[in-house]
């Protein structure tokens, strides 16, 4: 019955796994569920795709929120609403800064607020903060796999694209990499009471000094390397959460 799901996303009211990664892509979506054990899509409506199962004996939720802050804190409000209370956001980024290479993973300690929409519902001095146990959740299972990893502060714009407007250089602030919707996560779980954090897979460079078009052919995100970090990243946002629900039961 249409009273039981939540009406933009379409996800049911109650019964989903309390713990989630959410993910842009919703084809990434079904990749990270195709992990879990008796993995089954719970639904699917427009960007919104969402599965339940279980890693390691741990029931999780997967769920894609599409491109941009605005449609992605769509989800995370409407999966609180449900019940999720741990969030991972597991997605892709462009490096920022020297020795952070293509497929390499990038944990958000915190993030630049210029997402496009947390703007219209509070103050811009209020952070975009991960929780401190999933940084150290995400740093412990990014370990255990092996997988080349950085912490450290991202940078979440709302625009793709170059305009005509100059691009506000964050040149010497020393971040990690860009991507387009974690600080939205970040703000509505500290304003919820919820666990929540973030860890990237690097797709290409965005500092204008690390970018060598000529022997990269222009961005691409679709390269053997970039798969390769993605099927790492996934392992580690699965293993985090696994971490951080025996950090909040214990």
């Amino acid at each position: 019955m249409t009273q039981d799901l939540l009406p933009i996303t379409r996800i049911p009211r109650t019964g989903l796994p309390a713990h989630a990664v959410v993910v842009g892509d919703p084809a990434r979506a079904a990749v990270v569920a195709a992990l879990l054990d008796g993995a089954e899509e719970v639904s699917y409506h427009r960007e919104y795709r969402v599965f339940s199962g279980s890693w390691k004996g741990l029931p999780v939720t997967v769920a894609s929120h599409g491109v941009g802050g605005p449609g992605a804190i769509l989800l995370f409000q409407e999966l609180a609403d449900a019940g999720v209370r741990t969030f991972l956001r597991f997605g892709t980024a462009g490096a920022m800064k020297p020795g952070i290479g293509d497929g390499d993973l990038v944990i958000a300690e915190a993030a630049v607020r210029d997402d496009g929409v947390t703007q219209q519902l509070l103050p811009p001095e209020y952070p975009a903060v991960a929780t401190p146990e999933a940084v150290l959740a995400l740093q412990r299972a990014a370990r255990a796999a092996d997988a080349p990893h950085h912490r450290g502060i991202v940078w979440t714009r709302a625009a793709f694209q170059p305009g005509i407007l100059p691009l506000f250089s964050y040149d010497g602030a020393g971040l990690a990499a860009i991507e387009m919707e974690l600080s939205a996560l970040l703000v509505t779980a500290s304003l919820r009471g919820l666990v929540a954090g973030g860890v990237l897979v690097v797709d290409g460079a965005n500092a204008d000094e690390l970018v060598d078009a000529e022997a990269t052919g222009g961005y691409d995100p679709h390269r053997d390397v970039v798969a390769a970090g993605v099927e790492r990243g996934a392992v580690v946002s699965l293993e985090a959460l696994r971490l951080l629900a025996e950090e909040y039961s214990a």
